[in-house]
């Protein structure tokens, strides 16, 4: 069979839903969300369209399944009751570098809750951690989503902002520098000396503080 030549309609081609995601998940990264068709994502593995319903019955279907392949590469949300915290920070660390990554399906991460079964694996591990750390189940829950939920925002930003601050715009860091500084020292200074031009270095401070705030 030739490159680009599609298979007869049903004929599996050895697909696994793992393939059909991760292929789904290339063509957002290279193309964007919008470009995500059933349609479009069959040419993309040579089969029909309809070949892929044996997989994902629907495009919702494919749409929380992206969420789903990306959240399950965060570190494993596993752990003795007493590493807690710090597998919470890795787990903090890891997403956000997947997100940075795959920033094509960060829409989907804020937009669509945790609804397949191998992502609410992730979040029973989570609760199961921190109820063995002592937590209440609702404060367990409380902590699981107030983290995940500031990953993806902070991320969100992060990945919007980046060729704003790469580029010396307005809103950068660089530019602050520029500020009239008997208005604005402190801005001024601040752009001078660099701070708060590390996203990286910003984001864990705040994971910290917020892990304190929780065992406190």
């Amino acid at each position: 069979m030739t490159k680009g030549q599609k298979r007869a309609r049903g004929e599996r081609a050895g697909l696994t839903r793992e393939r059909v995601l991760d292929a789904a998940l290339a063509l957002v990264d290279r193309d964007g969300l919008a470009a995500l068709s059933m349609r479009r994502l069959g040419a993309e593995l040579g089969v029909e369209a309809m070949t892929l319903y044996h997989y994902v019955p629907n495009k919702n279907a494919l749409l929380d399944g992206l969420v789903e392949r990306v959240f399950e590469r965060a570190a494993p949300l596993a752990a003795g009751g007493g590493r807690w915290r710090p597998a919470l920070e890795e787990y903090a660390a890891s997403l956000r570098r997947i997100l940075l990554r795959h920033p094509g399906v960060l829409p989907l991460a804020m937009s669509r809750p945790a609804v397949t079964p191998q992502t609410l694996d992730a979040v029973e591990g989570g609760l199961r951690m921190l109820r063995d750390a002592g937590f209440p189940l609702g404060r367990a829950l409380d902590v699981l989503n107030a983290l995940t939920v500031f990953v993806v925002g902070h991320t969100a930003v992060e990945a919007a902002t980046a060729r704003v601050n790469e580029e010396g715009a307005p809103g950068s860091t660089a530019y602050l520098a520029q500020l009239d500084a008997d208005r604005f020292p402190l801005l001024a200074q601040a752009g001078r000396d660099g701070h708060g031009a590390d996203d990286a270095a910003r984001f864990h401070y705040a994971v910290r503080a917020m892990l304190a705030g929780f065992d406190a």
